[in-house]
């Protein structure tokens, strides 16, 4: 029997005991049953104090559970590995489009970050009680491309060509949940090309599915986000102007990894959001063209 299950369940007893040989003993044995209450109380908190410890190091112990939008995958693959190397902490992602993540998580998905692609999903995830209000921060700011693989059809020089009839098949992330499908919409909305286009688009789950529909072929075009684009071998890219659609403004939230208990977040997961927002981490955020929060757009 443990020294804390003995204090809750047999304390009473064993002093209804030494009260009674108190009778026998007088004061030396009074001295004796004072003393052992006290080891037992002790024992029990010693007990109590190493069991928290024990739970914390195993909390700890557990992989830190990332979900990030699609645009981030190259870029927090490169900062995990960095953030695992300095703190020697697991980490794992899960990436999908904003919109499906923050419904995932919602629903009780256990994860401790979610690094959204757009800020009001990320807003969303935090309403639903599953993410903390506090350490909420804009981490980065997204740009969207026109890529073309090599050897299919010549790239477009302005968004306006992807009108033309050599362009049959256009790809886009989905619109409805994903950030960057959305913004790619809103720009082609706003040169007039959305109803000649519409026919022609091509929808992916998410950014990296949109752009695997370009790299395998099977659209002519995709819209993609120029993190993905960046050092993508076999093809070439045209950026869009930011100004035809909304900022992709990218924020990051603590989650409570599945519970809706309040409570303090995990360290790791604080650590690991403070890592992306270090100078380690925008330095390679930066080399994946995101625009970095106190950074000004490029004219």
């Amino acid at each position: 029997m443990s020294a804390r299950s003995f204090t809750k369940i047999d304390a009473p007893l064993l002093l209804a005991v030494m009260g009674g040989a108190l009778v026998g003993v007088g004061c030396q044995g009074k001295q004796d049953a004072s003393k052992q209450q006290s080891t037992a109380s002790a024992s029990a908190s010693a007990s109590s104090a190493a069991q928290a410890s024990e739970e914390e190091h195993h909390g700890n112990e557990r992989p830190l559970k990332v979900a990030a939008a699609s645009d981030l995958a190259k870029a927090f693959e490169e900062v995990g590995r960095a953030y695992e190397a300095k703190s020697g902490k697991k980490v794992v992602f899960s990436f999908g489009s904003s919109g499906l993540l923050a419904k995932q998580i919602a629903e009780g998905a256990p994860f401790d970050v979610f690094a959204a692609a757009n800020q009001a999903f990320a807003d969303e995830a935090v309403r639903s009680g599953a993410c903390f209000q506090e350490g909420q921060a804009i981490y980065a700011r997204g740009r969207i491309v026109v890529w073309t693989k090599k050897g299919t059809v010549a790239p477009p020089k302005t968004l306006a060509e992807l009108k033309e009839r050599r362009f049959t098949k256009i790809a886009i992330a989905n619109p409805e949940h994903a950030p960057y499908g959305r913004a790619a919409k809103e720009a082609l909305a706003s040169i007039g090309a959305w109803e000649a286009v519409s026919k022609k688009v091509v929808y992916g789950e998410n950014i990296q599915q949109t752009f695997q529909f370009a790299q395998s072929g099977n659209a002519d075009v995709a819209i993609v986000a120029l993190s993905l684009a960046m050092g993508a071998e076999g093809g070439a890219y045209v950026p869009i102007d930011p100004g035809l659609h909304a900022p992709l403004d990218q924020k990051l939230v603590v989650c409570k990894g599945g519970s809706r208990e309040e409570g303090r977040p995990r360290k790791h997961a604080s650590g690991f959001a403070d890592y992306v927002g270090s100078e380690e981490g925008r330095a390679i955020m930066k080399r994946y063209g995101f625009l970095l929060p106190g950074e000004s757009p490029a004219p």
